[in-house]
């Protein structure tokens, strides 16, 4: 067992100061007064610091110049780990953007493979980006791959996926009401994303079960005065959550700030992030902290977690407990994670430790200090 004392925890919730959380076997067993700490009990001194619940990332391609979709191995995966944990993020969902159906195939298998003799890491599992998109609306993805969904494809999916592929965007317009209900029978998280939907088509999307939005704003019908779009239908939907690219280049930080007071804890954070490569179907290009493909095209953010949070809070201007749940309760909601985004008994101890002006200093993801 391992006290976490001396400084000041963010539950989720509140701020307490004076408290201790006590861990035991990776899960948070007790928030108590730290003067009610066993004398047998071993002690993390947080200096002064904030313990905070470690972040969850929905979406990224890559980290620490891995492309998953490129290298298809371990090493990419292990890289991207490595990627989350230097921004706080202790779980994350690998992504892989519009690609041939062979190339997503090799992807499941790598990623069931990484999971079975690597049960320990961060991954939660593989998000489809595509290829059922609206090639209007395709942004960076390779127009080549883009399509419209079969039954006989989908199904194929998700035989091979056995549960490894939790989420997958798509535009609502290109798909029937059967594949959309069909991925919610498999318990895949539906998305709508890189789609030209009228308001009424993205409303009815998520009216049939899809509960969440891809990179808000970027590569979907724009809110206008007489067509409302898919920003439209996402800021009017009582239950429909976004996530948001907070770097400045995906989207203004007003615009970040507009949407938060619009949607409320309906909107989340991802990093979008890639890695830098020369090779293959993606070639990223790192220019002015954002990644672009050779002809310009914006592809992908450099942000990490914390960083996302910091602008978030110095940019944005949201409050800074509610950047923190941007980052970790409101991704586990949508991910439909049990147990983690909140430092409450039962729960994951996945743990963060800020400065008091947030800095990272530490990652705690089970039972070990990873920085």
């Amino acid at each position: 067992m391992l006290a976490f004392y001396n400084g000041t925890v963010f539950t989720g919730d509140r701020f307490i100061n004076g408290h201790a959380v006590l861990v035991n076997n990776g899960v948070i067993e007790s928030i108590l007064p730290a003067a009610d700490i066993s004398a047998d009990i071993d002690r993390y001194d947080l200096q002064g610091n904030l313990l905070v619940p470690a972040f969850i990332d929905l979406q990224l391609y890559g980290g620490n110049g891995l492309l998953f979709s490129e290298a298809l191995n371990e090493e990419a995966i292990l890289a991207t780990d490595a990627y989350c944990v230097s921004g706080g993020c202790t779980r994350f969902l690998l992504t892989m953007a519009t690609n041939g159906i062979d190339i997503f195939l090799n992807g499941i298998d790598v990623a069931k493979t990484f999971l079975q003799q690597n049960p320990n890491s961060g991954l939660l599992g593989l998000h489809l980006e595509g290829p059922y998109i609206n090639p209007l609306k395709r942004g960076a993805h390779l127009s080549e791959y883009i399509k419209q969904p079969t039954l006989d494809e989908v199904k194929l999916l998700l035989d091979k996926s056995e549960g490894i592929v939790k989420m997958m965007t798509l535009a609502p317009e290109q798909c029937s009401d059967q594949i959309i209900q069909l991925l919610l029978d498999n318990s895949v998280i539906v998305s709508a994303g890189h789609s030209n939907a009228t308001y009424e088509q993205a409303i009815a999307g998520f009216n049939k079960g899809i509960t969440t939005a891809t990179h808000l704003f970027n590569a979907m019908s724009p809110l206008q005065g007489r067509e409302l779009g898919m920003v439209g239908a996402i800021y009017d939907h009582a239950t429909a959550h976004s996530s948001i690219v907070c770097d400045g280049f995906h989207t203004s930080f007003a615009a970040v700030r507009i949407s938060k007071k619009m949607m409320q804890e309906r909107l989340f954070l991802i990093t979008d992030a890639v890695a830098e490569t020369n090779e293959g179907a993606y070639q990223h290009l790192l220019k002015d902290d954002r990644y672009v493909l050779p002809d310009g095209t914006l592809s992908g953010s450099a942000l990490t977690m914390i960083k996302a949070v910091n602008n978030c809070v110095n940019k944005a201007g949201i409050e800074f407990d509610e950047a923190l749940r941007m980052a970790s309760l409101y991704p586990s909601r949508v991910a439909q994670l049990q147990g983690f985004g909140k430092i409450e008994e039962g729960f994951k101890a996945d743990l963060v430790i800020l400065s008091n002006d947030g800095l990272l200093k530490q990652v705690y993801r089970n039972n070990m200090f990873l920085l």
